[in-house]
């Protein structure tokens, strides 16, 4: 066991002027005055204080037995110790078993040095006596350890276990027999009494009883009666009456009540002296309990403070969440509402009347006006307007046999409908980038409505009481972990445990008792610090899978720059996207392409956005930016709960998923991404098992194999053990069937899911 460290400090300073004193006592505590103050020693030194110091205090503490040969037989067992401590300190290595052996082994001295006229009521030689009282200290040192430890290390940071409080009630009982026997009646009342009131009015609750029985113990042991014991429970329970009502009024009470038992004990009936000083040294204590500052009052009481149900606090954050889920409702219907007017195509372009255009313009002044419009002649535009719009343009073998015979200004009348046709084209091209504009920003705002909408539901979600909360906090308290909050919440997959604890906390040790307490698997998913030593864990149910990544990428010889780019993205705690971009062509144009894309495609999953809107909005985006870069992809969102894989192909080559023995191609037949205003992907769903791996390549690894047979083949053949030997491995034959000269941008991205530890 690695013991613990000191520093020099206040605190250390009180860790080292304490035991002197209660080394005292403890060697007043028998009739014989025996040296159990060794115990307490031994249960420092095993606690890491300094053993030149302790074995001084030990010495020190001797003179109480008033025998020099006392104190000649306290020295060399002190010099004992000191010296083995001081080895151990220098030893790497040590049992469980060396140190108590060599306390065993310090009793000696006890044995055949101390003076012990032995007991009356034991028939044996007092040399045997001796051996059974050094038996005796042996096992009380143990349990002074537990005590010791208990009252350095964990006192005032988590709730103790019954061992412990067991072990510091003994300690306490040999004390307060040594106190008792040191100074009687009067100072055991003043320091017990000032103990019993503080511990009701900081506890304030039903643990101030049995507190009160344990300060007890010791009087009713002296007196050989249970009666002190009942009159310690009396003055408790006055004190838990009331605390409510202020310090002062509680020890006020409880001096009123302590006097009331004196009077059935028969203290009045004594000496004036004796009365006075009685009541004067008892009333102190309830005195300096009634003037504490509220302040330093209310820091004890939180530090002592074990895990209780707080109601207010959740009704408020329940209530706060409502309404956020509520107005996020309305911020997601004003979206949708948005996403139709977008979609409603008011910019339709209206009927463009040509023939009508043309009559104006050129027939205004044309003295055969009325002449053509009589003979029909003008239902031959309608024929060549249908050829313009079909053709964008038009010239003579376009015209109307009667146009050409009867028409004074053909010539014109060709010049004035290009003239038309040119600006309704241009016309029809700007209805159409804005129609393109309108689509993408009905699409967002479609993907904002889903995002708040699915915010909304969450945020909706209230936090109910639970019992598990008590069961959880009865765990930790079980295991040294004292919890002041606890909230769990959610279900299934969404399960979470939030609680405040010690800065300190071994996370591990937490995750271990919550998740067999509750009996789901839950992990450390934030640690939130509150105060310099108090913080908020919270743990998150852990997915069934974990994942492990490996890439291999080789830029075409003599680029510096590849044209392949990939992406590993944690969507949340439960969800990630990987993602193989290969922008058409090489070098620093073709990266760039692809470190858009996958820039575009990262954002939009990080804001949850839903699949299909991703997709189309990042075809649109790069479609409407107006240069000639096309980018082909592959895409999987993996379910790291259920190992289901969402895979999209966008012109990338085929891919793979490699399970055991069996090889599955996924492959789809979709142009790259850019290259069309509408993208349609192939789209597939496949579930992934622990110990599968998913294989993304950019097609300058697949074209090396010649033929997909060829690939196929040689990775059925693989026996893969870990993502990132197996994409250096395909890398690496690839360029040797390229002869190691790279004629293409070649990446290999593979997935290995893994069962979570």
């Amino acid at each position: 066991m690695t013991k613990p460290r000191f520093k020099f400090s206040w605190k250390t300073c009180f860790a080292y002027l304490i035991p002197l004193p209660v080394m005292v006592l403890l060697n007043l505590a028998m009739p014989m005055k025996e040296p159990l103050a060794l115990c307490l020693c031994y249960a420092l030194l095993m606690c890491g204080l300094n053993p030149f110091v302790l074995c001084a205090e030990y010495v020190l503490s001797s003179a109480a037995a008033l025998s020099l040969a006392a104190t000649l037989s306290s020295l060399l067992q002190a010099a004992f110790l000191c010296l083995c401590f001081v080895l151990f300190e220098r030893m790497r290595k040590r049992t469980k078993w060396l140190p108590p052996l060599l306390f065993a082994a310090a009793q000696l001295p006890f044995i055949f040095l101390y003076p012990h006229a032995g007991y009356a009521l034991l028939p044996i030689p007092a040399i045997w006596q001796k051996v059974i009282l050094a038996a005796f200290t042996v096992a009380l040192a143990l349990l002074f350890e537990g005590a010791v430890r208990a009252l350095l290390f964990r006192a005032f940071r988590c709730r103790l276990v019954a061992a412990e409080i067991g072990e510091v009630a003994l300690l306490w009982f040999f004390t307060g027999l040594g106190l008792f026997n040191l100074g009687g009646l009067v100072p055991f009342y003043a320091v017990t009494l000032f103990l019993l009131l503080g511990g009701a009015v900081l506890l304030k609750n039903a643990a101030a009883v049995p507190f009160a029985l344990v300060l007890s113990f010791p009087l009713c042991a002296a007196k050989m009666s249970a009666v002190p014991a009942a009159e310690y429970a009396i003055l408790a329970c006055v004190g838990l009456l009331f605390s409510p009502y202020g310090n002062l009024v509680a020890s006020l009470s409880s001096f009123l009540a302590f006097l009331g038992v004196q009077y059935f004990e028969g203290l009045f009936s004594g000496t004036a002296v004796t009365i006075s000083v009685t009541v004067c040294v008892c009333f102190l204590p309830f005195a300096v309990i009634s003037c504490l500052p509220e302040r330093a009052m209310k820091k004890l009481r939180r530090t002592l403070l074990f895990y209780r149900e707080r109601a207010l606090p959740r009704i408020a954050i329940n209530r706060n969440r409502r309404a956020v889920g509520e107005q996020l409702y309305e911020v997601s219907s004003l979206f949708r509402e948005i996403e139709t007017a977008f979609t409603a195509d008011s910019n339709r372009a209206q009927g463009v009347h040509f023939k009508e255009k043309l009559i104006a313009c050129l027939c205004a002044s044309c003295p055969n006006r009325r002449k053509c419009r009589e003979s029909g002649l003008y239902e031959s535009f309608d024929k060549l307007i249908a050829v313009g719009k079909a053709k964008g343009k038009v010239n003579l073998i376009d015209l109307p046999q009667e146009l050409s015979v009867s028409c004074r200004n053909a010539a014109g009348l060709l010049f004035a409908l290009n003239k038309l046709l040119e600006d309704y084209r241009r016309m029809e091209q700007e209805l159409d980038a804005a129609r393109s504009g309108r689509k993408l920003l009905a699409e967002q705002a479609h993907g904002v409505s889903e995002i708040l909408r699915d915010i909304a539901l969450e945020q909706s979600e209230e936090f109910a009481f639970s019992d598990e909360e008590r069961l959880l906090s009865n765990a930790l308290s079980s295991a040294g972990m004292m919890s002041s909050e606890i909230f769990l919440y959610g279900e299934g997959t969404l399960f979470t445990a939030s609680m405040t604890l010690a800065e300190n906390t071994d996370a591990k040790k937490l995750c271990r008792v919550a998740s067999h307490a509750l009996g789901v698997p839950l992990a450390l998913s934030e640690k939130i610090p509150l105060t310099s030593d108090r913080a908020c864990f919270i743990l998150r149910r852990k997915p069934d899978y974990d994942a492990v990544f490996g890439i291999a990428a080789c830029p075409k010889s003599g680029e510096t720059a590849s044209g392949d780019t990939h992406s590993v993205l944690k969507i949340d705690e439960r969800r990630f996207m990987v993602a193989l971009s290969d922008g058409m062509g090489s070098g620093d144009s073709a990266r760039s392409v692809s470190d858009r894309t996958l820039s575009l495609l990262e954002s939009c999953y990080k804001a949850k956005m839903p699949s299909n809107t991703v997709l189309s909005t990042v075809n649109r985006l790069i479609a409407l930016s107006g240069e000639e870069t096309f980018s082909c992809l592959d895409v999987a969102s993996v379910d790291l709960d259920t190992g289901n894989a969402d895979i999209v192909k966008i012109g990338a080559p085929m891919g793979f998923l490699l399970s055991g023995e069996e090889l599955r191609v996924l492959e789809g037949e979709s142009l790259p991404i850019g290259m069309l205003e509408a993208v349609h992907p192939a789209t597939m769903r496949v579930t992934m098992k622990a110990e599968d791996f998913l294989i993304f390549m950019s097609d300058g690894v697949t074209t090396a194999f010649g033929s997909s047979a060829e690939l196929c083949s040689y990775l059925s053949a693989l026996k893969p053990l870990n993502p990132q030997s197996l994409s250096e491995e395909i890398l690496k034959n690839a360029l040797g069937r390229y002869k190691g000269k790279a004629e293409d941008d070649m990446t290999v991205l593979t997935v290995k899911l893994t069962r979570a530890g």
